[in-house]
């Protein structure tokens, strides 16, 4: 029996020294694994502009509030809450029966004065009244005439009138109601929704620093005519807006410029109250490095991308961002160009690791953004934002 336990043992150790041989080379856990996917961008120095999202508000072109410009009780609405009207539309029906007759009233008074005018333009020629009497019946005409057109607009008022075309809120006011009584009533507002402004301010500092570098030559001066506007989400409103007005004068609290906008809004998506940011263009570079913002990490270092090299290796790389073009970082130090660097899948990229690169595709990486992440650049880092 003894001899038998000895030869046991050298059994089990030599087995368990050939299923040591049989799996993973170098016995390193999951060696058989594919390398996870990654998407990637190869960075080129192109044509950029350098933009600056400058936050505002949206206010309509256009308000008008409607009041009541006579006295009386509301006995109808006309138009439908939250719907668009045309100008001269009719909003209100206030009670006009005493401004009828005050109307008829003057009519009559305004008629008798010119029929006694009409008799006395004879008789003045032939001397039967004299010129203080004809004079006097002139002025009564004239007084006449102007009670009539008082009253006609008095009767006019009574159906107070859209002055604008536009959106016609809620109303203020409802049948039964007495308004203009010492103070005229607001009725109503009516805002005109498109185009739609908005107004925003630059810092003087940043507006000072951008014409020293444009003086410079560093930097060329962009068209600033046609501006973004980045909605609350962090979307790209599809239409353009164009700058109307630069206050000439600083904010002395602020210190601060005041800008204003128009964006078209035809389908009344935009509403005034809203607060956006404006994408404002300042200058334009020949020659700059981009990198979409979710591509750029930040650490106690400073920050860094995620750089795969041929092997497919992964290694942070350092840089220093200055400007924005868009929703791309401009990198003024850390990359040369040529480099693949990750923009999707840095969860799965570890220094050191292995990874397979993909070319990025922006608009699948939108659809996979997390909710209010600003949008990502173009494909091609280099090509000029239009």
């Amino acid at each position: 029996m003894r001899k038998i336990l000895p030869l046991l043992l050298l059994a089990l150790l030599a087995a368990c020294g050939d299923g040591g041989k049989k799996g993973p080379p170098g016995g390193a856990p999951g060696a058989g694994m594919p390398p996870p996917e990654v998407d990637v961008i190869t960075i080129a120095a192109g044509s950029a502009t350098i933009t600056q999202d400058l936050p505002g508000r949206l206010q309509a072109v256009r308000s008008a509030q409607v009041r009541a410009r006579v006295e009386g009780v509301v006995e109808q609405r006309l138009f439908a809450e939250g719907t668009d009207i045309a100008a001269g539309t009719p909003l209100f029906r206030i009670d006009a029966r005493s401004y009828q007759a005050q109307a008829a009233s003057a009519a009559a008074d305004l008629a008798a004065a010119q029929a006694v005018l009409a008799r006395y333009k004879p008789l003045l020629d032939i001397k039967a009244v004299s010129q203080q009497e004809f004079d006097a019946a002139e002025a009564r005409v004239k007084q006449a005439e102007a009670a009539s057109a008082k009253a006609r607009l008095d009767l006019e008022n009574a159906l107070p009138p859209a002055p604008i075309s536009g959106r016609v809120g809620r109303a203020l006011v409802t049948e039964g109601a007495l308004v203009g009584k010492g103070e005229a009533t607001h009725l109503v507002t009516i805002e005109q929704l498109d185009p739609i402004r908005v107004e925003f301010s630059q810092s003087y500092s940043d507006l000072l620093r951008l014409q020293q570098a444009v003086k410079s030559g560093k930097q060329k001066k962009a068209e600033a005519a046609k501006v973004e506007l980045v909605l609350e989400d962090g979307s790209l409103y599809p239409e353009k807006g164009r700058l109307q007005f630069t206050d000439l004068a600083v904010d002395p609290n602020s210190g601060a410029v005041l800008l204003r906008a128009e964006f078209p809004n035809p389908r009344r998506e935009l509403l005034p109250g809203t607060f956006v940011r404006v994408r404002f263009p300042q200058a334009q570079l020949d020659s700059a490095i981009r990198v979409p913002q979710r591509a750029v990490q930040g650490g106690a270092q400073g920050q860094f991308v995620m750089t795969v090299d041929a092997e497919g290796k992964v290694a942070p790389r350092p840089i220093k961002t200055g400007s924005m073009a868009g929703a791309d970082f401009i990198v003024d130090d850390g990359l040369k160009g040529g480099e693949k660097i990750i923009v999707n899948g840095l969860q799965k990229a570890r220094p050191g690791a292995v990874v397979k690169p993909q070319p990025w595709t922006p608009g699948a990486a939108l659809m996979a953004a997390p909710p209010g992440a600003a949008p990502a650049a173009a494909a091609k880092p280099s090509e000029e934002k239009k």
